[in-house]
């Protein structure tokens, strides 16, 4: 059976709906951004002592990925802001991407 809403109940709905959004927008998110990647056995990572060093799949100077609740945002830059290291958002993918990856 469809059941048919009123112009009034859509613009109140409406309205509840924009509510929503507005309440949305104090929810924390984890912000992450990954500089690489790298593969080893076992036995190479328990061979890890202090001041060893991890080759990562990237080039220095190479975009970094940033992600949003573990979901890739988009492309950025390492920058140093008041002696902290920050990201430049260089690109951000195609939103309906993101929405594939979320499914």
């Amino acid at each position: 059976m469809e059941e048919f809403v009123s112009e009034e109940q859509a613009q109140t709905n409406g309205k509840k709906f924009e509510l929503n959004i507005d309440s949305l927008l104090d929810i924390s998110i984890e912000v992450s951004v990954e500089i690489g990647r790298a593969k080893m056995s076992i036995g190479e990572l328990l061979a890890l002592s202090k001041g060893a060093i991890i080759e990562l799949n990237r080039l220095a100077g190479e975009s970094v990925d940033v992600y949003v609740n573990e979901k890739l945002l988009g492309k950025g830059e390492i920058v140093v802001v008041n002696e902290r290291l920050g990201v430049r958002i260089m690109e951000i993918v195609n939103p309906k991407e993101m929405v594939q990856k979320l499914g």
